[in-house]
């Protein structure tokens, strides 16, 4: 049976060697001016020297080009997508049709992966942009597992779902946090923001805390819980889900690493002795759960909830 992709979000480039030896079979890499929500910041240099990492392991880098891009950036693409083009990326992960445009113009042979993450939501959609040049769609989080398989059953491009980790729920092109402090006559250092793990929108009401980082691309607030469909993973890898995707965003790197060393016995199991995968899944489940940050609650997303607008 066809084993999905295990993709990560490696915290620097020496995470990527403990993220192949706990079975990652490719890793998103980006840096904040071109891609959003990244565990890590990948500058030039760090982003060449990821895909040669990654390749004394054989596993592959997909280079994040998902922001939402205005004007004053589209002069820059070009030159950018040159130069993922000589490291040898594998693919780029776009949302914006500015990358799609300059890709065809500068390196037309690259692979893209279509992401927006909010309006992958229907098979239509996923081909239209296979037939412009995508070769993978990513779904949207707020799908449920019906709505992703007919997704899947019609789908004439890869298909990549997320399985571990927080969601954003809000983002704004405005630094709103940095803006609060400015109007309090203080300074905040916004570009360190995206890896300051204690910042929080308080729910007292249901006892949630919101996770928040700003970065060059505005706010962004995150879901309260990890999604974590370790248990739950036997219908996606049977229709042949393409990539399975864990999100590590604010987490450390030693849980990230730990989270795909679960994540790795669990597809090669369902994929390949599900009779073990069934006897073995609610310890696997366990094992997260003994790892998993007090702050954060572990939950099905929308996976197995009514899609409702």
């Amino acid at each position: 049976m066809k084993k999905p992709e295990l993709l990560v979000t490696p915290t620097d480039v020496s995470h990527i060697h403990a993220l192949a030896q706990a079975g990652a079979d490719a890793v998103i890499v980006g840096e904040q001016r071109y891609g959003l929500r990244l565990a890590g910041e990948f500058k030039r240099a760090e982003m060449a020297e990821a895909v040669e990492v990654a390749r004394q392991h054989g596993i592959r880098v997909y280079a994040a080009m998902n922001a939402i891009f205005h004007n004053e950036k589209i002069d820059e693409l070009g030159e950018y997508i040159r130069f993922l083009a000589d490291s040898g990326v594998d693919a780029i992960v776009f949302g914006d049709p500015a990358v799609l445009m300059t890709v065809r113009e500068v390196a037309p042979h690259m692979r893209l992966h279509w992401n927006t993450e909010t309006t992958a939501t229907n098979w239509y959609t996923c081909n239209y942009w296979g037939r412009k040049g995508a070769k993978r769609a990513v779904l949207a989080r707020e799908l449920n597992m019906d709505a992703i398989m007919e997704i899947k059953e019609h789908a004439e491009v890869e298909i990549e779902v997320q399985v571990h980790g927080m969601t954003c729920m809000f983002q704004s092109k405005r630094s709103l946090i940095g803006n609060y402090f400015e109007y309090q006559g203080k300074m905040m250092e916004v570009e360190k923001q995206k890896y300051e793990k204690g910042m929080f929108l308080h729910d007292k009401e249901r006892g949630n805390k919101y996770p928040i980082f700003e970065d060059e691309n505005g706010t962004h607030i995150m879901s309260p819980n990890d999604i974590c469909i370790i248990d739950e993973l036997e219908e996606m890898v049977d229709a042949g889900i393409d990539s399975f995707k864990i999100d590590g965003v604010l987490h450390e790197s030693d849980y990230i690493t730990k989270v795909t060393a679960i994540y790795r016995r669990a597809i090669d199991l369902c994929a390949g002795n599900r009779e073990q995968y069934e006897a073995e899944k609610m310890q696997l489940l366990e094992e997260i759960e003994a790892i998993q940050p007090k702050h954060r609650p572990l939950d099905t997303g929308f996976f197995f909830k009514e899609t409702i607008y």
